[in-house]
């Protein structure tokens, strides 16, 4: 029998990364379409923020997570 945990941790982090790149493609794309080059580097800054922050927060949980799990 297969890992079913395993497999739909894999299958949530495809669906993510999958929206995540769409956001910055087709959300940054019709920033510019609409409102040109100046709002688009700033609707990309302002991703990047949201981004990092987002990270260090799936940081932290993993690091958690593995403390858990070793201890």
């Amino acid at each position: 029998m297969k890992d079913l945990r395993k497999y739909a941790r894999h299958t949530q982090n495809k669906l993510v990364i999958g929206f995540l790149i769409l956001v910055f493609t087709v959300g940054l794309g019709l920033i510019y379409v609409f409102y040109g080059l100046q709002a688009a580097i700033s609707g990309l800054l302002c991703l990047g923020g949201i981004l990092i922050i987002i990270l260090l927060v799936v940081l932290i949980l993993t690091i958690i997570e593995r403390s858990v799990k070793d201890g």
